[in-house]
């Protein structure tokens, strides 16, 4: 395992956005539908690991396509796996063992939480609120589970990055 994880999240179109996660070893790529708040969900999902839940689960929509992460925590360190399924309509609800698995890595935690907070923010500075909902038409921007994912980051992980320090109140 190897600190070196890398995340992106650009709207790519009216109603879509493409992800693109990189370990140094392998990369994913997907381009999700707006049919789920994609965004959202994912950064509440990566905030769930900073509380007692051990294993989260996010499932976007390729149309038909369901791709599936599945975060399992092992005390300061993620296991990532993403898995495909044919068709959302169907799998929607079924076993994780279900799909394809076509992606894993194991990354701290730390790391996890401040990529996709980084992908998060990147996205709000170019495109703004009304930007992004505009873009991505069916949800608004989700500023809470960005806030939410925040708090959790600066005050669990020692991120090495300034902007993630949290300075003691004087």
């Amino acid at each position: 395992m190897k600190d070196d994880l890398q995340f992106t999240w650009e709207l790519s179109g009216s109603g879509w956005a493409t992800y693109r996660i990189a370990d140094g070893m392998s990369e994913r790529k997907d381009t999700v539908s707006y049919c789920t708040n994609a965004l959202s969900d994912l950064l509440y999902a990566v905030a769930g690991l900073y509380e007692t839940d051990a294993v989260q689960r996010v499932s976007f929509d390729l149309e038909p396509v369901e791709v599936r992460w599945r975060l399992r925590r092992h005390e300061a360190n993620v296991e990532i796996t993403i898995s495909q399924f044919p068709d959302v309509s169907e799998s929607w609800n079924a076993p994780d063992d279900q799909g394809i698995p076509c992606w894993s890595s194991t990354q701290p935690r730390s790391s996890l939480g401040h990529v996709v907070m980084e992908a998060a923010e990147t996205v709000l500075r170019l495109h703004g609120e009304a930007g992004y909902r505009k873009r991505w038409v069916q949800h608004d921007f989700p500023s809470a589970a960005l806030d939410n994912l925040r708090q959790s980051h600066q005050r669990d992980d020692e991120c090495p990055h300034d902007r993630c320090r949290v300075e003691p109140d004087s």
